[in-house]
């Protein structure tokens, strides 16, 4: 795979190294000249501006399982989760179980259940920052309703074991939510074989978009017990004005009007994602993973992020090269060189993607 040839798809590969794609993958030129077309159709003709709902589920069920009628358009992981919650029909005594310090979008939303009575179990990483399934296990009983887990930790990049989650969860007769931002797009994940029920993202990460778009997979099972919460002029058959005869599929979620222009470029990045295979991503982010762990342990720096069991890795690495101070020290030195990366946790977090190369690992090992 010549993944050099994609880094003139990525102009930010000429201003310096950008290691940050954890927290925004920067804009393609592919997603960038289709903006422009929609923008361009919008000021001259906005009659004949192209309808993108369908072709948007219809990428997302191409690289992520099930069929298009199973997502709906939502504008961030954040609202995924926070319908799925609302939505549920919760009763007294119930509970939904979770990994603790999950980001705050896989958080909130299920912390204020609280007020409505429900259990909220936060299960706290181990020694090695890892959730284990037998931890989750431990929390589940038969009055647990939805699993919930992000499919790879923010702060961390820990890895979960999303196959061995769900079975936990349909065991105890729950539905198993996923937010797959730091998956999706970046490792091979697929609805029906993890058997996920509800899978939530937004697309400005490793699925090559912009803020402001996302979706929410919804499969027939989790639909019957998930009741829509703000149902807009796309959920529901619009020949009817004094009832709600909402869509049998997941667009019964849908609100109003989305970010049309922003969803329609998003095509060419999921386009993009195909073209490449996030198989051959996810090969290309290990290889290089795998050059900053050894150049990082020849450091003497100190990994927090679970890197000994491969299944458990991500495209995120996070370290520490003593304090909070010194952590905070590095990044601006290496921002001031124009090696981008984040702080979370006091932290160093490292993300690289398939249009990084060996050289700019080596650039970002120097600089430390």
């Amino acid at each position: 795979m010549d993944f050099a040839a994609y880094r003139e798809v990525f102009p930010v590969t000429q201003h310096g190294v950008y290691l940050n794609n954890a927290a925004e993958t920067p804009l393609n030129t592919r997603v960038r000249q289709r903006l422009e077309e929609y923008l361009q159709v919008a000021s001259d003709a906005p009659q004949d501006k192209p309808s993108i709902r369908y072709a948007v589920r219809a990428a997302l069920s191409d690289l992520f399982g099930g069929v298009p009628e199973d997502y709906a358009l939502v504008t961030s992981t954040g609202m995924g989760v926070g319908i799925a919650a609302a939505g549920y029909h919760w009763q007294p005594g119930d509970n939904v179980v979770l990994p603790a310090d999950e980001h705050w979008n896989s958080t909130f939303p299920w912390l204020r259940l609280r007020q409505r009575g429900v259990d909220v179990r936060l299960v706290p990483p181990d020694a090695n920052q890892r959730i284990l399934p037998e931890a989750i296990a431990a929390r589940v009983d038969n009055h647990t309703r939805i699993v919930a887990t992000t499919a790879v930790r923010f702060n961390t990049g820990f890895r979960a074991n999303l196959k061995a989650l769900s079975e936990i969860a349909h065991s105890a007769g729950a539905l198993f939510l996923v937010d797959g931002i730091q998956a999706t797009g970046v490792i091979p994940l697929n609805v029906q074989e993890e058997g996920i029920d509800l899978l939530t993202c937004a697309g400005f990460k490793w699925l090559l978009g912009m803020p402001g778009t996302g979706f929410l997979y919804v499969n027939p099972a989790a639909r019957e017990r998930i009741e829509p919460v703000m149902p807009g002029m796309f959920a529901a058959d619009n020949h009817y004005m004094r009832d709600l005869h909402y869509f049998p599929d997941a667009r019964r979620y849908e609100t109003g009007t989305i970010a049309y222009s922003l969803f329609h470029a998003w095509t060419a990045g999921l386009e993009l994602l195909k073209e490449v295979g996030i198989s051959n991503i996810h090969a290309r982010v290990l290889e290089l993973t795998d050059r900053i762990i050894t150049g990082l342990r020849c450091l003497k720096a100190n990994l927090a992020s679970p890197v000994d069991c491969l299944q458990e890795r991500s495209a995120i690495l996070a370290f520490s090269v003593g304090s909070d101070a010194a952590n905070q020290e590095l990044l601006e030195k290496l921002q001031a060189g124009k090696i981008h990366v984040a702080l979370r946790d006091g932290r160093i977090r490292v993300s690289p993607n398939f249009f990084n190369n060996e050289a700019e690992v080596d650039r970002f090992l120097e600089a430390i």
